[in-house]
């Protein structure tokens, strides 16, 4: 019998890698891309307060970010987080999108950023935001090797 999953989202199920590059694909704007991460950022969930610990918190943010995992009776990963920003929230939903249900090994060998690039995000981000996001790609990837059996 499998544990529920720890704050459940619909980023990688509901919302797939395919429908973002289909959204995003109509966009030329930056400002069109900015506004859809918020309407993503809202899409996630906030994480409950007694899973935002010190363990999980991030450095390297603009914002305060927390990302974790859970591995399913699968052997797949099942990721979490919440950041208090509204892009950092967005991006952290495209990073979801992007990891949500792949195994340890899958996303060490893949490059977590790479959604990034192809939706024509990672290019208009600050330096800051550049930063934060790799710490969370950072993150996908610890979680991942520490899931390794």
């Amino acid at each position: 019998m499998s544990s529920p999953l720890l704050a459940p989202h619909p980023f990688g199920d509901l919302i797939t890698v395919e429908s973002l590059q289909e959204k995003f694909a109509h966009f030329h704007q930056w400002e069109d891309r900015y506004r859809h991460l918020i309407q993503l950022s809202r899409q996630l969930p906030a994480l409950a307060e007694g899973l935002k610990t010190p363990e999980i918190e991030l450095s390297g943010c603009e914002n305060r970010v927390w990302l974790s995992s859970q591995l399913r009776h699968d052997g797949t990963l099942h990721f979490y987080g919440d950041s208090e920003g509204r892009i950092v929230r967005g991006l952290l939903a495209v990073l979801l999108t992007a990891v949500e249900g792949k195994s340890p090994q899958m996303l060490l060998n893949t490059d977590p950023l790479q959604l990034f690039d192809e939706l024509g995000l990672r290019a208009q981000l600050s330096a800051s935001r550049s930063s934060g996001l790799q710490a969370l790609a950072d993150a996908v990837q610890a979680q991942a090797r520490k899931a390794l059996p």
